[in-house]
């Protein structure tokens, strides 16, 4: 699905394609990221410790090769699969984030991160998205 017309969210994920959360504002003084990641759940606050966060999960870089933006009442609901360059190695991660907006900024993050998935493990994903196998002795 096509962009929607909110000026935070688009900041924010411009600067995740840019690979440069330090210079986003999109966020309200009491911003709350709660966070689901492979095996694990977390929470911070307040915009630095948001950017903070947000600085490892996007350091690099990088393109989204699919994004659907769908909104809803209070903000956006945002699902996006970002490839990247890493210290030479292709990757991937695959989010999705519900934004909550308060006075035009981002209010609340919901975000659920499949895992950031070097070469290999996509080349394991793609075998077994076609019923094959990536072992080849099978």
């Amino acid at each position: 699905m096509g962009a929607t017309n909110n000026p935070a969210i688009d900041s924010f994920l411009g600067a995740v394609e840019r690979g440069d959360i330090a210079s986003c504002s999109a966020w309200t003084s009491d911003v709350v990221l709660d966070a689901t990641v492979p095996n694990w759940r977390f929470r911070v606050e307040g915009p630095d410790a948001r950017r903070d966060e947000y600085s490892g999960w996007f350091a690099d870089p990088g393109h989204f090769e699919e994004l659907r933006r769908m909104p809803v009442p209070d903000g956006e609901v945002v699902q996006y699969l970002l490839s990247w360059v890493e210290n030479g190695v292709p990757h991937a991660a695959h989010h999705l984030h519900v934004l909550e907006l308060r006075d035009g900024l981002i209010a609340l993050d919901t975000v659920l991160c499949g895992g950031r998935w070097p070469a290999s493990l996509m080349a394991e994903m793609a075998v077994a998205a076609t019923g094959g196998s990536a072992d080849a002795d099978e």
